[in-house]
């Protein structure tokens, strides 16, 4: 048992993946924490957008 303890902790393949993980969890807190903020951004964003396409049209 204490031979498997010391195995699991050389053990660095799950490393990447504990990584990968914490980044997601990061990049997920940054988006709720400005929520607003990017959601002013893109609406902003899409009304240009809006209006450029109407302005194609004429």
């Amino acid at each position: 048992m204490k031979n498997f303890f010391k195995k699991l902790v050389k053990d660095e393949s799950a490393q990447g993946a504990t990584e990968y993980i914490l980044l997601l969890v990061a990049v997920v807190a940054m988006v709720v924490i400005f929520k607003e903020q990017i959601k002013q951004q893109v609406d902003g964003l899409v009304g240009k957008l809006s209006s450029q396409i109407e302005g194609f049209g004429e």
